[in-house]
């Protein structure tokens, strides 16, 4: 097998007996984007020659951590010192930041290899990885399918081993949502477990950084080394992190868990809730106790996100204006004259749909009546999980109610295209990690993926979850074979 076939804890194990060399994995991976990148659109930034300078350049005795030369792809929304990061937007285009994110100077600092940037949403706003300056992303197991997103470029990269493993967003199920859609591992951690000092905000209450893995093991070994307090994020909690690599490969015999009626409504495809029902069957078979439960404002999580994110989003995206960042229109009369123009060339037009929507809910006479009622139907959600918490260890559901769409089928109708994070949403209003792992596929050879939800810093249990039911199965070692790409 290839080397950028392996899964980090692979390499790492390889690179520790010197039978391979960071520059070995390195070049494996430049042969596999050269071979099908220009079909797949996984990526925003790429450099080889800056890949390949990174890996020669690691000193083997100084600061060698857990990730030492293993390459890793980051979300176009990421901060990385120098390097373009423009969200996939237009209006970014050309901006490098003058510093890195905390993410990135942890993975630095233990010796992991950056690689590039993977595409995206613009300013990760979507569900299909569609409304992106570079193109959509296809996903690797039917090119006329979308990834999901907006983190669809990291999960695209990920399952067609363009990359080992990726950072990603999740500020409504972007990170989970696209690792359903493309038969890989994606967690959330609970919100200010990672820092998001240098993410690009969407919306700040909600965004979270997080692994898109191969499998488990790897999304424990990638969680551990972003996560922790940080003082240059106001949002960083100050709480231990967990040995999760030891932690992770203990059994669930007796952990209870709860599966919602709210998530087995009518618009979940049969093949979705059949693949569910027979991964809850292997949960208990493994000695989990399974057991039907409810939160019953569930059915108010699209409509409160959409005005809280919204709205967030209305407010961080003011300050591209074409003052400071990127794109500045030509041509211009007066400073009012440059914000207008700037804004109407750099934003798509899912960017401005969603300006005008937060900033409507937060003006003047509709605030009381949107904004702060959608603020505490967020705290009834929240405490619809905290209820259920009393009684169980996890909660189990679909990620997405139905498998990968094609390309252009839902990007003319939002609405529709909004409700493909009917799943995932909670998760982030409640602040809570959340996990999706494969456990299934269509007949038309589509991933569908199982959504673990856990306790507030209770990532320990979801993992573990996640890898007694992947050690059981063999969905995750089965690999697209589009001709097209492979």
């Amino acid at each position: 097998m290839e080397l950028n076939a392996l899964t980090a804890h692979e390499l790492i194990d390889l690179l520790s007996k010197k039978d391979i060399s960071p520059i070995d994995i390195c070049n494996s991976i430049i042969s596999k984007i050269e071979k099908q990148e220009k079909s797949l659109n996984a990526l925003a930034h790429f450099d080889k020659e800056k890949a390949l300078e990174r890996c020669k350049n690691l000193k083997e005795s100084v600061n060698k951590g857990g990730l030492w030369g293993i390459p890793i792809f980051i979300k176009d929304n990421i901060s990385v010192k120098d390097e373009l990061t423009t969200c996939s937007s237009k209006i970014l285009k050309g901006f490098k930041p003058p510093y890195n994110a905390t993410v990135i100077e942890k993975l630095i600092d233990i010796g992991a290899v950056l690689m590039g940037k993977t595409n995206m949403d613009e300013f990760a706003f979507g569900s299909s990885t569609e409304t992106s300056c570079y193109g959509p992303t296809r996903n690797p197991w039917d090119l006329e399918r979308i990834p999901g997103g907006s983190s669809g470029g990291s999960a695209a990269a990920v399952s067609a081993d363009e990359a080992i493993f990726a950072l990603g967003s999740d500020t409504g199920g972007s990170i989970r949502q696209p690792a359903s859609l493309s038969g890989v591992v994606g967690l959330k951690p609970t919100y200010g477990r990672v820092s998001r000092y240098g993410l690009i905000a969407f919306a700040s209450s909600l965004d979270q950084i997080g692994p898109i893995t191969k499998d488990v093991e790897d999304a424990a070994i990638l969680l551990k080394a972003i996560s922790g307090h940080d003082e240059m994020d106001s949002t960083s909690a100050d709480m231990p992190v967990s040995d999760y690599v030891s932690n992770v490969k203990k059994g669930i015999k007796g952990l209870k868990i709860g599966i919602p009626k709210e998530y087995f409504i009518e618009g979940v495809d049969k093949e979705v809730k059949d693949s569910i029902k027979l991964a809850i069957e292997e949960l208990e078979k493994l000695g989990a106790v399974c057991e039907d439960t409810s939160l019953p404002h569930t059915e108010y999580a699209v409509s409160v996100y959409y005005l809280v994110a919204t709205a967030e989003a209305s407010s961080n995206l003011a300050r591209f204006d074409g003052v400071q960042y990127g794109l500045r229109a030509e041509n211009i009369t007066s400073i009012i004259d440059m914000y207008k123009k700037t804004r109407k060339e750099g934003f798509g037009d899912e960017a401005k749909r969603r300006i005008i929507l937060g900033t409507f809910a937060l003006s003047s006479g509709y605030y009381d009546a949107y904004y702060s009622k959608a603020l505490k139907v967020r705290t009834l959600i929240k405490m619809d999980f905290d209820s259920a918490f009393e009684k169980f260890d996890a909660i189990v559901t679909p990620t997405s109610p139905t498998a990968a769409f094609k390309i252009g089928e839902k990007i003319s109708d939002p609405l529709t295209m909004y409700l493909s994070d009917i799943f995932t949403i909670s998760a982030n209003l409640a602040g809570i990690p959340g996990i999706s792992i494969p456990c299934g596929f269509t007949k038309n050879n589509l991933p569908i993926g199982l959504q673990i939800l856990g306790k507030p810093f209770d990532e320990e249990t979801i993992l573990k979850i996640a890898w007694n039911y992947e050690q059981n199965t063999e969905w995750h070692k089965r690999k697209p074979m589009n001709s097209h790409i492979i």
